[in-house]
């Protein structure tokens, strides 16, 4: 860092005056944004390594885009928070709420409390931490990286799931489709001890033999012809309208 944090009061300055300061920043800068009052798309896009420090809840997509540097939100985020995060870290000490990580494809999001439906949907290379549970959905159509419960996870984990890996240490509503447990070898614990580690304080001293791994089955990766027989059956019935 270099020298004092740069303050921005979003009381009295424009999210686009921040974010192009964000934007112009070199590697080292620091700031810190007060009064964020829940706006929307705060630190998006950065591609410096910067500190940026959040007092405050803030509203959709926060840190979207985000490409380097280290992001701390000291509050709660609403939808999309590190949507397509491309590296770096991305902090909350609060909870989320939809599609936190939303199609990331590397570097770090921790999630300090709760996170909402579709967490990590068609994630790509991300690594997830959430300290508390997880919403319906997350982890659906994952395609690579990590996503680690902390907590419980709500119904249809990893529906479609493709290569990701799923690691819950509470209870599981139900698996979507193609997701089933998986066992847990040595590398997978030598990761997930990673990731609990790089998240510090949020996993509340959870230890990766807590964990239980999930993943694809790798039934969708190929046609089956018995599916299509099934699929008109269900159509002349009126009843489902695709097989998974």
């Amino acid at each position: 860092m270099s020298g004092a944090a740069r303050v921005f009061d979003l009381a009295e300055v424009s999210r686009r005056e921040l974010n192009q300061a964000l934007h112009n920043a070199p590697d080292g800068e620091s700031f810190k944004i007060v009064n964020p009052r829940g706006a929307h798309a705060v630190a998006c896009g950065i591609a410096a390594a910067i500190d940026v420090v959040v007092r405050g809840s803030v509203g959709y997509y926060c840190a979207g885009m985000h490409q380097r540097g280290r992001i701390l939100v000291e509050g709660n985020a609403s939808t999309g928070l590190a949507e397509n995060i491309m590296s770096g870290v991305v902090r909350i000490t609060g909870n989320a709420t939809m599609s936190a990580g939303a199609t990331g494809c590397g570097g770090l999001l921790v999630v300090g409390g709760n996170a909402g439906a579709r967490c990590g949907i068609s994630m790509k290379g991300v690594d997830i931490v959430v300290g508390g549970n997880v919403g319906h959905m997350s982890a659906f159509m994952a395609q690579a990286g990590n996503l680690v419960v902390c907590g419980d996870a709500a119904a249809d984990l990893g529906d479609s799931i493709y290569e990701a890996q799923i690691f819950v240490r509470g209870d599981v509503e139900s698996l979507g489709a193609d997701c089933v447990p998986k066992e847990m070898r040595p590398e997978h614990l030598d990761t997930l001890a990673r990731l609990l580690a790089a998240a510090g304080g949020a996993t509340d001293g959870a230890n990766a033999g807590d964990f239980r791994r999930y993943g694809s089955a790798r039934r969708l990766y190929n046609f089956i012809i018995d599916d299509v027989d099934a699929l008109h059956a269900a159509a002349a019935a009126g009843t489902a309208t695709a097989i998974r």
